[in-house]
């Protein structure tokens, strides 16, 4: 099995027979030999520099109704919020002040929230923190709405495609949900010049060697510059309660691989793998993550934007928190990187 890893990271993709082969043999003396290749990859770009990021969860709100997600619309026990424009700059104040220099807007589908008002409200982040980076997280939008929030100032966006596979998509989304659609939307963002971030769930429900395959080629087709990558995590009022979780052993491999796929992508290690183990983030980080995202959220409403059972906010996982995730990470070998933390060779273009 060695040899499969090898010939990926020798930039060659492999077949799905070979990928099913890998990722059905998978054993704990093959994931140590992938974390010492993987690692290499991401030293060779990277060194041992880990960029940070500043989640801003701004809405709980959501129109859609994705069976894993404690956010959907049909979840009557979610607790919804919204902030305002300066409850967002307050949070992008606090997270300048310690050392953020890249803010992150996540929300869910919030048919309140309009694209004239994201734009306006990166404008201001834009205008007050000029030399900062801004990552929109908004899902699926119209091409002339991806272009608004780009002329607005927004750098990156990020859109997980959750799984590449036609079926399994409609297996964990409702019919109204298209998975041509969110693929169209992925090259649409890479096609105006936004830093583009793709991303599925490890072992989510009917998931199997066959749909990660997909994921793997969707990723090499669309070379996105950021990939996130979590562990499954049932939230305990969707359909996909009693489900079983993603493993870390299996997130971690699966992390790995795609590190050997895109040797310059932003990779961060996520909350969820966070929430699973209580070293996820150091582990994500030896299998080749470079990115981490502490939440800068208000305290008050860290705990509403519940996606799933667990999810953690607090302690090296919160803005304030910053000292003790660059101890963490120090003791382990990685520095913490005040700084944009762009994908390499990435310039901004105008449209």
């Amino acid at each position: 099995m060695e040899e499969l890893i090898d010939k990926l990271s020798s930039g060659k993709m492999l077949s799905q027979e070979e990928f099913t082969a890998l990722y059905e043999g998978r054993t704990p003396e093959l994931l140590e030999y992938l974390k010492k290749r993987s690692g290499e990859v991401a030293r060779k770009t990277f060194g041992r520099s880990v960029y940070i990021r500043g989640l801003i969860e701004f809405t709980s709100f959501c129109r859609n109704n994705c069976l894993y997600c404690g956010l959907r619309a049909g979840n009557p026990l979610a607790e919804r919020y919204r902030l305002s424009c300066e409850d967002i700059l307050a949070c992008c104040k606090a997270g300048y002040e310690v050392g953020f220099r890249t803010f992150v807007l996540q929300g869910g589908e919030d048919p309140a929230i309009g694209a004239e008002e994201i734009a306006s409200i990166v404008s201001s982040i834009k205008e007050e923190f000029p030399e900062c980076a801004v990552t929109l997280s908004v899902g699926e939008r119209s091409r002339e709405d991806y272009e608004l929030f780009f002329r607005a100032g927004a750098d990156r966006y990020l859109l997980r495609h959750e799984t590449a596979d036609e079926e399994h998509y409609g297996k964990l989304h409702p019919p109204q949900m298209s998975l041509k659609e969110r693929k169209q939307c992925l090259r649409t963002l890479k096609d105006i010049g936004y830093q583009t971030g793709a991303g599925f769930m490890v072992g989510s429900p009917y998931q199997g060697a066959d749909t990660l395959y997909e994921d793997f080629c969707f990723l090499k087709e669309l070379q996105p510059e950021m990939v996130g990558i979590g562990p499954f995590i049932p939230h305990k009022d969707t359909p996909f309660a009693d489900m079983a979780q993603g493993t870390l052993f299996d997130t971690l491999f699966c992390l790995g691989l795609v590190r050997l796929l895109l040797p310059k992508a932003l990779i961060p290690a996520t909350t969820a793998l966070g929430t699973i183990h209580p070293t996820g983030r150091v582990l994500g980080m030896e299998m080749g993550a470079n990115v981490v995202m502490p939440n800068l959220s208000p305290e008050e409403v860290r705990g509403k934007y519940s996606l799933y059972n667990g999810k953690i906010s607090s302690g090296a996982e919160s803005g304030s928190g910053l000292d003790m995730l660059r101890a963490e990470l120090a003791e382990a070998g990685f520095e913490v990187v005040c700084g944009r933390g762009d994908f390499p060779g990435w310039e901004k273009k105008q449209i």
